[in-house]
């Protein structure tokens, strides 16, 4: 499926929602990650129920330890295109047997990208039509690719407006899981960081608390590449994989679960609860500089 404006070729599939394609006409010049497999097999996809990993792959809900896997089963579920425009483009994914052996609630997954000029914005809603509370995290993964064929993250840095610095956290590679104890801290300068390998080798930065509502990769002169705006979400992972010519900014609505959290779904720290007949809505936008 595909939405094209004055400015953009957006494309996107049934298969997990998922975004595969942001090509920019004005620059000439893909946007978005082509998941080749050499470093990473995905574009964008959609984290849900849970963002990461949880403690041990298992949640715990109403007393059942149901298994899990990284980042939930949306992003290889097929959905349903139920809109397709020239500036709108809906999946829809439903609960059904499959899904409740590993997550037991009953949903409605909306998955919606509508183009506006250089803009792309990416709304989620879960409905909860069953009759208890339903508990989950969801997360964005676009992963953006480098411009230039021969160019390295340290041809880009990340600019942070309105920032000094920032706090996150790792995951502690003998647990598979995050730890809140040891805080690190992003110094910036002018708002900016630049970007190297080593800021990946212990996996994604975990930025808590709601500390960016905006982030721009851009090229080393500082001129704006690609951005998001993302205001009100608590958690965001920045990630990539060595040598890879791609950033992922990934805006979540919760995250993985901490070293040794072995509690209730509903204890966990930024669940996200929907009642009975209501519904949860959440979005962000990608801009293309």
């Amino acid at each position: 499926m595909k939405m094209e404006n004055d400015r953009l070729i957006v494309e996107a599939t049934e298969m997990g929602a998922e975004l595969t394609r942001i090509y920019d006409k004005e620059k000439q010049a893909e946007i978005l990650w082509e998941a080749d497999p050499v470093y990473w097999k995905r574009h964008s996809p959609v984290l849900f129920p849970n963002v990461g990993k949880t403690y041990r792959n298992v949640m715990l809900i109403n007393g059942t330890h149901y298994p899990t896997s990284q980042h939930g089963f949306a992003r290889d579920s097929r959905f349903k295109c139920i809109c397709e425009k020239d500036d709108k483009l809906s999946f829809l994914l439903t609960s059904g047997e499959e899904s409740k052996e590993v997550y037991p609630f009953d949903f409605e997954l909306i998955i919606t990208y509508t183009l506006d000029g250089g803009s792309v914005r990416v709304g989620w809603e879960v409905h909860n039509p069953g009759e208890d509370a339903m508990y989950f995290t969801i997360g964005g993964h676009p992963a953006f690719r480098f411009s230039g064929m021969d160019e390295k993250k340290t041809d880009y840095i990340l600019k942070f407006p309105g920032k000094e610095s920032l706090d996150y956290i790792l995951i502690d590679p003998a647990e598979a899981a995050a730890d809140p104890d040891r805080v690190h801290r992003l110094e910036l300068d002018g708002g900016c960081c630049p970007v190297t390998e080593e800021m990946f080798e212990n996996d994604a930065l975990i930025f808590d608390h709601g500390q960016i509502g905006e982030v721009w990769l851009c090229h080393r002169d500082g001129t704006p590449y690609v951005g998001m705006k993302c205001e009100g979400f608590p958690n965001f992972g920045i990630w990539s994989v060595k040598d890879a010519p791609f950033v992922c900014l990934e805006p979540w609505m919760g995250r993985c679960d901490n070293v040794g959290f072995d509690r209730e779904i509903a204890e966990k720290p930024h669940i996200n609860s929907v009642k009975p007949g209501e519904s949860f809505k959440k979005d962000y936008t990608i801009v293309v500089g």
